[in-house]
């Protein structure tokens, strides 16, 4: 292009114009419209995803058959096998964009145990938000809209009543990964640095238990039909919880990811097999490219790819910048091509 704003869709003019229309498709890891046609080829028939809601093709690549040659380095099977093998979580530490979170989504994919269950942790999350939560006060409403009807909140089947208390209760991410099943769970607790102090410690007991109680179950377990409530879970169907405690058969595949911004308690610690994640290698990068944007990004972005690499021995970079990078340059072809390049791979690490 020789006109530097031929790809700028926003002007800044202040005149209305149609530029959107000219807008390419999102990247595939920015593709969220996919989640509605996940598992089927768009016109209803079954697909090949297995993952339900698209975060397969946005974590591992839309292109990710391109990739298949790649393999994990051998620390990295050898402490995945023994987390798999030991049923102990896995920690992975790295920096940003290292490809931790990718991990779980990877053995997920490959041992087709479902989609993964995702628990992002913020510095308010506690136990209880992994575990379940119970709605008293949607409950409460019920008995009282349905009170002015006649409505008995004691009769079997009454809005509010203890048959249906289970409607009332929805599992966690983590609950849900140990209700129990033949075949593993694969729960992702994403950014455990980022909680606060106490959570890792409330963890202990569950992750090495593998089992946890619903008081609120356990209070009415015996006037329950056959003691068993059906509960809501984090992917939105029911399940049914026996005697107000959820216990499971096949220990999920726990993976927590961790920046490195804090240490854990010796207690986690020794409960977790710990991995830690280098930094990405020139081939390593390229194949993430490649199995994201294609083959074709990933040979017009060499490059950036190794200008990237250069760049991370002295700074803080995180590689789904380099992605955005590769995408945009490739997509909108903008004349100041390196320049938009450094724009947007900014170092983490500068001071503020």
């Amino acid at each position: 292009m020789t006109d530097s704003s031929e790809w700028l869709i926003y002007r800044g003019a202040g005149e209305p114009h149609d530029g959107l229309d000219r807008l390419p498709a999102p990247p595939p890891w920015r593709d969220f419209a996919s989640r509605h046609t996940a598992g089927t080829d768009g016109d209803g028939t079954d697909g090949d995803s297995t993952d339900g809601d698209g975060s397969e093709d946005r974590r591992l690549g839309a292109h990710r058959h391109l990739a298949e040659l790649h393999r994990p380095g051998a620390e990295e099977l050898e402490m995945i096998n023994a987390a798999l093998y030991l049923r102990r979580p896995l920690l992975v530490t790295g920096s940003p964009g290292a490809g931790k979170s990718t991990l779980a989504h990877s053995v997920a994919y490959e041992l087709g145990l479902g989609n993964v269950l995702r628990w992002p942790i913020v510095s308010r999350s506690t136990l209880q938000d992994g575990l379940y939560h119970y709605d008293a006060i949607a409950r409460l409403q019920d008995v009282q809209l349905a009170a002015p009807h006649g409505s008995d909140p004691a009769a079997p089947g009454a809005p509010g009543s203890v048959e249906g208390i289970g409607s009332y209760i929805r599992l966690g991410p983590l609950g849900t990964a140990l209700l129990p099943s033949e075949t593993p769970r694969v729960l992702l607790i994403d950014e455990l640095d980022k909680s606060d102090i106490d959570l890792p410690n409330d963890l202990l007991n569950v992750l090495e238990e593998g089992e946890f109680a619903i008081p609120e179950l356990e209070r009415v377990a015996d006037r329950l039909p056959g003691g068993e409530a059906a509960v809501l879970t984090a992917d939105g169907t029911k399940a049914l919880v026996r005697d107000g405690r959820v216990r499971c058969h096949a220990f999920p595949f726990v993976v927590l990811t961790s920046n490195g911004e804090r240490d854990f308690p010796a207690p986690l610690m020794r409960r977790c097999i710990h991995l830690e994640l280098g930094r990405p290698d020139h081939k390593r990068l390229a194949t993430f490219v490649r199995a994201h944007l294609g083959d074709e990004a990933a040979r017009a972005g060499d490059d950036l790819i190794t200008h990237f690499l250069e760049r991370s021995r002295s700074e803080l970079v995180a590689a789904d910048q380099l992605l955005n990078a590769i995408y945009l340059t490739d997509a909108a072809a903008p004349p100041s091509r390196d320049r938009l390049a450094d724009l947007l791979i900014q170092r983490l690490d500068r001071p503020r």
